[in-house]
């Protein structure tokens, strides 16, 4: 017979209790039980008691509660410097439950690392995404400046691997895949194959309607997150989300394209990049389901 699972000291209790009905739940992400009736503020001052910000289910919280099973709670200590094997789990302690697991498992593609591209992998970066591919074929230049996630001392640089070294210091757990080639219809299933959802990043329309081809025609099951109408400097609540084929769907006005007179400007960009990263990470929870206001004569190309 094999000897019972002893757990830790159960917080509410006299003393140490190896009692498997106690209420399961993780602690900075790692699992512990604690008694029916423990409260966050007792674990709290049981396992880090000079922690300043106590966080449950993804909420900071300043007031007492009892606990139940499945919560998840994050203690941090201001200032201090965790541990290389905290640090991923502090980084995400404001997802909420269930979040991390789901989106660390998922192979994003970015067709593109310009102002969109590197805008939407710098918030799924942050957001855990286990693993970016990073696909253009430019090199940074002062006016990508204005509106592109670079810096001036990476002038000159490979767009996709400045993109990577500026990801790898925001969150050193995400593998980078970089690809530094142009895209073509030939060469788009082999190097998006195995992504769960690909993001158009695109400034070109001819490579917006290409990719769109592509994926439509040879890789039908990955959803594709594509951006028309975003140049200028006009409302932000007119860049919409619409889905308008089975596995596309399509963020912006679709109207206000690039053209002299009518540039792109950094905010209304990063509107469009937080609209088109937050669908990849819907689709990645699958909350983006079949009923998606589908409209098959919606354009998909910029103008």
């Amino acid at each position: 017979m094999k000897p019972p699972v002893q757990f830790p000291p159960e917080i509410g209790t006299e003393g140490p209790r190896a009692d498997a009905e106690g209420l399961p739940l993780r602690v900075n992400e790692r699992p512990h039980r604690v008694a029916p009736g423990a409260t966050l503020f007792q674990l709290r001052d049981r396992l880090k008691p000079d922690a300043d910000v106590v966080i449950l289910n993804g909420f900071p919280l300043a007031e007492d509660r009892p606990l139940a099973a499945g919560d998840e709670v994050v203690l941090i200590r201001r200032g201090e410097v965790p541990s290389p094997e905290e640090l991923e789990s502090l980084m995400v302690a404001r997802h909420g439950p269930g979040v991390h697991a789901r989106v660390k498992a998922a192979r994003v593609g970015i067709a593109g690392c310009g102002g969109l591209g590197s805008a939407v992998a710098i918030a799924l970066a942050r957001t855990g995404v286990g693993h970016l591919l990073l696909v253009d074929f430019d090199v940074v230049e002062p006016s990508n400046l204005n509106r592109q996630q670079f810096f001036i001392d990476q002038i000159g640089l490979p767009k996709v691997d400045a993109l990577r070294d500026n990801l790898l210091r925001m969150n050193p757990y995400v593998r980078t895949e970089t690809r530094n080639l142009r895209l073509t219809a030939r060469n788009i299933p082999e190097t998006f194959a195995g992504c769960h959802v690909i993001a158009e990043c695109f400034d070109d329309p001819t490579m917006k309607r290409d990719l769109t081809v592509a994926v439509r025609r040879d890789l039908p099951t990955i959803p594709l997150v594509t951006v028309s109408g975003i140049a200028g400097y006009g409302p932000a609540d007119s860049i919409r989300v619409r889905r308008i084929f089975r596995n596309v769907w399509l963020v912006g006005d679709t109207e206000t394209a690039a053209a002299p007179g009518r540039g792109l400007l950094a905010p209304r960009v990063a509107v469009a990049a937080g609209q088109q990263a937050n669908v990849v990470l819907r689709l990645l929870l699958g909350e983006e389901g079949e009923g998606s206001g589908r409209r098959e004569s919606d354009p998909v190309e910029e103008g």
